[in-house]
């Protein structure tokens, strides 16, 4: 195509002489209305070409109005199938694939003047879109995701029956929102995210949910001089536990009589659970659909972790509660002095204090985190004898605290094959030092179905794992702390972990490794106060790994021996 002068196009492949069925001149010459085999342009006048930069399903029917077909007339016309017409009506807003695209430019080019005056002033007069153009190709990419994915397909069909959609319809909101969205984007606002700090999301919370009354208040620590403070809800009773997980002391009972909690969304809460879905897919983050225990009522104590759990999925968590947390780094990252003022989804699902202790009616998931400490001998390398101490960052990837420090291990509180015996905190730490620490893929049940019948036995554990189950004195498991996490709603068991025997890290230190949740694994011995001062200050830290790693060090400080050097840390409740 060559542009001449006066606006005129020339199309040179129509300008070869003798051409059969050439309807252009034979030789160069601008064309305006000799030639209608394609789109035309003229510097003056009213140009029904110019009005469509993309079809739509809108515009094709508007091509069809004007033409004053009906839906049959118009298929045979273009010479395409019935159900595409019919497809245009239903969805005006899905823009057709590019071979459709040069139909419609071609039909609109071969009418007469007087059908694109009236195609134009159809497309001119009608409404804009009420929703985002789709594109077609893009769609149907995203729908067969959508079917390739039987975890995806479990949300979907909850939401479709908590959202009292017909079925079939969060599939297709789904697929829509993910073909038009963008990875770039996704990714600059996962590192607004990134730099919205700890300390900011504490004070943010603080403001909304006001002063706290009775025994109840938010976990601050003093250190050396310095002060921190979390959006973790506990009270005294909560705190320095020192429980052991063991049968005997992790007393956590099952019951199948929890409620459901979202018996209905209403349409703002049903649009951000396909939303969370379609960002899902589109980043590649890992969602399965795993039974999930949630808390309904504990009482921890230093000599018992009492209390019940029921179950859930992971799907409903992943779309409502955990949304929560988006919500409010997103409004931070906006404007953090204002950011508590226009919360709806934290409005709704936990709207004050009152209603995040009231765990039994509402979904509460969440489970334990640990500071995980391991003897080291002397060196003459490193210096006197110590504990390491682990800290990660955490993954991308990850569905919660997202590149954000925190204790290793950290997971949720869910059964893998005995739901009684696995409702204890400690199995949950143990099978999560198995698979984030000792490198047992086979339990992530993020990448495997679980076939195993004990996949926790002596015969299937790790070589570092079965040495420390050989003799449990090697191994001490304790809870520091219980809270409520005000940021996401979840529970939150801070937990220590010490290995005493200093020939575990003579054996096996080397194969100590963190698996895809971890972007990085950092060690700090525990004689060096000065270091871990400023490991507490840092303003990445999750607020729940602060609180796990503030209560951790308590506790280490008061059984460590001349093997540690901490600092002083002193908590209050806030009020």
């Amino acid at each position: 195509m060559v542009r001449l002068a006066d606006g005129f196009v020339f199309h040179a492949f129509n300008s070869r002489p003798n051409q059969p069925g050439n309807r252009c001149a034979k030789t160069p010459q601008p064309v305006l209305n000799r030639c209608s085999t394609s789109a035309q342009t003229h510097r003056g006048g009213p140009n029904a070409m110019n009005l469509v930069s993309s079809w739509t399903g809108r515009t094709a029917c508007a091509l069809q109005a004007a033409m004053r077909m009906s839906n049959d007339e118009f298929a045979a016309h273009l010479g395409i199938g019935l159900r595409t017409v019919a497809g245009w009506h239903e969805k005006p807003n899905r823009r057709p694939q590019s071979e459709m695209q040069r139909t419609l430019d071609t039909a609109l080019a071969r009418e007469h003047e007087a059908i694109k005056a009236r195609f134009a002033e159809l497309v001119k007069d009608s409404a804009a879109p009420a929703e985002p153009v789709v594109d077609e190709a893009a769609a149907n990419d995203a729908e067969k995701r959508l079917s390739d994915d039987p975890d995806i397909g479990a949300a979907l069909e909850w939401l479709d029956v908590h959202a009292a959609w017909s079925p079939g319809t969060a599939r297709r909101e789904v697929a829509s929102r993910l073909a038009q969205l963008d990875v770039n984007d996704l990714e600059a606002r996962a590192s607004r995210r990134a730099r919205v700090d700890q300390r900011t999301l504490a004070d943010v919370l603080s403001r909304y949910y006001g002063p706290t009354s009775g025994d109840h208040g938010r976990y601050a620590a003093k250190y050396d001089d310095a002060h921190a403070e979390t959006s973790v809800l506990t009270c005294a009773d909560w705190l320095d536990l020192a429980c052991p997980l063991f049968a005997a002391h992790d007393r956590l009972k099952v019951t199948s009589s929890a409620p459901d909690v979202f018996a209905e969304l209403d349409t703002d809460a049903a649009g951000r659970a396909a939303q969370r879905l379609a960002e899902t897919l589109a980043m590649g983050t890992r969602l399965v659909d795993k039974p999930l225990y949630r808390l309904l009522d504990t009482s921890p104590t230093p000599d018992a972790i009492n209390g019940r759990v029921g179950t859930s999925r992971f799907v409903e968590y992943a779309v409502t509660m955990d949304l929560l947390e988006g919500e409010l780094v997103d409004a931070t990252a906006t404007d953090a002095t204002s950011a508590h003022e226009s919360l709806p989804l934290r409005d709704q699902y936990l709207p004050d204090v009152a209603s995040v202790i009231d765990v039994g009616n509402r979904l509460c998931a969440g489970g334990p985190l640990a500071l995980f400490a391991i003897a080291r001998p002397a060196s003459p390398f490193r210096g006197e004898a110590d504990y390491v101490l682990l800290v990660q960052e955490r993954s991308g990837n990850v569905l919660n605290a997202a590149r954000r420090l925190a204790v290793i291990p950290k997971g949720f509180h869910q059964p893998m094959t005995d739901l009684r015996v696995d409702a204890q905190i400690g199995a949950t730490l143990r099978r999560e030092v198995e698979e984030e620490l000792f490198g047992r893929d086979e339990i992530d049940n993020t990448t495997n179905d679980q076939r195993s019948a004990d996949p926790m036995h002596p015969s299937r554990v790790s070589e570092p794992m079965r040495w420390l189950m050989e003799d449990p004195s090697r191994l001490r498991l304790e809870c520091t702390g219980f809270g409520l996490n005000l940021l996401s709603g979840n529970f939150e068991f801070a937990s220590l972990i010490v290995i005493e025997d200093e020939e575990f890290w003579e054996r096996y230190g080397g194969r100590v490794e963190a698996n895809w949740e971890t972007a990085g694994l950092h060690q700090y011995s525990s004689r060096d106060g000065e270091l871990i001062s400023e490991l507490i200050a840092d303003v990445a830290w999750s607020n729940e790994g602060l609180f796990a790693l503030l209560q951790g060090l308590r506790r280490l400080a008061q059984i460590g021996g001349e093997r540690v050097s901490l600092p002083s840390i002193e908590w209050k409740v806030q009020k």
